[in-house]
Formats: C-alpha cells, structure tokens, sequence
C-alpha cells in the first residue's frame, strides 16, 4: 500500500495532489447543491435569477472534473485545470459580493472575502508553486 501510495504521489506531484483535491472538493460541494438544492437560497439572488440551482451546480461539478482531469498532465500543462478550479469560486463570490451591494444579504461581502481569500487566492498560490523546489547547496568548510 505504501509503495502504491509513493507511486501515486511521484506521478501527480505537488500540483496535482493539489488539482485532485480541488476537484474532488469541487464536485462534492456540487453534488451537495445536485442532490439537495436550497429552495430559497440566500444571497445568490443574481445566480437563481439566470437559472435554477442545480443548474449552477453543474457549474461546480464540470469544473471540479476538469480541475481533478488536468491534475493528471505534466507540469505545464496543467494550468487549465487552476483556471477551472477559480471558476466556481469567483462566479458564487462574485453573487454573494452584488447580494451585499444590493442590501439583499449583508454578510454576503464577508462570504465574498471568504471566497476570494480562501478560494480564489488558494488556487492562484497552488498554481504558481513550482513542482520541483531545491534547496541551495550548503556550502562546505575547508579543509573538510
């Protein structure tokens, strides 16, 4: 099991354990709204207005399988899989943010903060970490 387990982690790397994660925290989070949707939800006044929430559901789900797909590729080529995972954040962020705006929901700006905190600027850190980082050679005493 721990070989498997080596294995897996020599294959993803640190971007794509972060890619599976976000996606597969994507798609549960969708999945969550799918199977039981909010009949009144609170603050995404301007999502419910454009469609039903399951309809914004599929929205987390799609880009949570196309987040966990890319974590997958070689480093290089997994930059669309850190675009696709921004996605849901900003979109719901950005209702909650016009829901504050409005006066329709007042705490929306602090789950907007939360969003683009705790979301948005996660993702875009992850996707900036190089895959490999070496530490700088110590430098050795003479005369040893």
């Amino acid at each position: 099991m721990r070989a498997a387990a080596r294995r897996l982690r020599a294959r993803l790397g640190r971007r794509g354990i972060a890619l599976v994660l976000l996606g597969l925290a994507k798609i549960c989070y969708g999945l969550g709204f799918a199977l039981q949707p909010d009949p009144n939800p609170v603050g995404l006044g301007l999502l419910t207005r454009w469609a039903d929430l399951r309809c914004w559901s599929s929205v987390w789900i799609v880009c949570g399988a196309i987040t966990f797909g890319f974590a997958w590729l070689r480093v290089g080529r997994d930059g669309l899989g850190f675009m696709a995972a921004v996605v849901p954040p900003i979109v719901w962020g950005g209702a909650y943010l016009w829901g504050a705006v409005l006066g329709d929901y007042p705490r929306g700006l602090a789950i907007a903060a939360w969003y683009a905190i705790g979301h948005v600027g996660l993702i875009l850190w992850a996707s900036g970490v190089p895959e490999h980082s070496v530490p700088h050679p110590q430098l050795r005493e003479r005369g040893r």
